[in-house]
């Protein structure tokens, strides 16, 4: 079995391989309830506890590409007119 660190070495690799920094164009067909469902996994996956930032894959991620992954869940949100919706459930959950 893996440890943590292997599994990290191995994405490591994995990231390094040629043509892993060349874009591609993705043609994403999805409703808007997993547009919003997709954003908030990203966003709560990009949010780590100080426990947390030195175990896992994440901790090996240089943080331009955490911050670019944020903006494309950004950009998803824009382009399904999800926003205001986010921000407003947002509010919703702050009130627990």
């Amino acid at each position: 079995m893996l440890t943590t660190n292997d599994v990290a070495k191995v994405y490591d690799t994995i990231l390094s391989i040629p043509g892993m920094n060349d874009t591609v164009k993705i043609d994403l067909r999805i409703s808007r309830k997993n547009v919003l469902l997709l954003n908030h996994v990203i966003e709560r996956g990009l949010v780590l506890k100080d426990d947390e930032k030195n175990d896992g894959l994440l901790s090996n991620v240089p943080e331009e590409n955490l911050v670019e992954l944020k903006s494309i869940a950004g950009q998803y949100l824009e382009k399904a007119g999800l926003i205001e919706l986010k921000e407003k459930l947002n509010e919703l959950g702050k009130g627990k």
